[in-house]
């Protein structure tokens, strides 16, 4: 288990997300997965931009680099949306639509992530 804090905003992104730390977890992502709640979500790692292909359900991505600083962020990216490519993001945070406007997180955004 994972769990991300938004230190910039002084929210959690990731209450209890999963890690997809080797290749096949990180091709499936969140193939699968009917509904993400609120805390819920899913960091890959090593990854530099997302696919939905399969997924049932849009997803809010945001994109972080070694430092864990928020990259950018893409809002509702619908099923079988691809993603831009960010080579400077070390890893992404997929969670519940509505959560990168709920948590208020943007570009330049600090965060810190444990493992649980």
């Amino acid at each position: 288990m994972v769990h991300i804090e938004n230190t910039t905003s002084k929210y959690t992104l990731l209450a209890h997300g999963r890690l997809a730390a080797n290749p096949w977890a990180r091709l499936r992502g969140l193939i699968g997965v009917r509904q993400l709640t609120e805390g819920d979500g899913l960091l890959i790692k090593p990854c530099h931009g997302v696919h939905c292909m399969f997924m049932s359900m849009p997803i809010d991505v945001v994109y972080v680099d070694r430092s864990d600083r928020v990259v950018a962020v893409d809002k509702a990216m619908k099923p079988w949306a691809i993603g831009k490519i960010y080579s400077q993001s070390a890893y992404v945070v997929e969670l519940p639509t509505g959560s990168i406007e709920a948590t208020n997180t943007q570009p330049g955004d600090q965060l810190a992530v444990t493992k649980v």
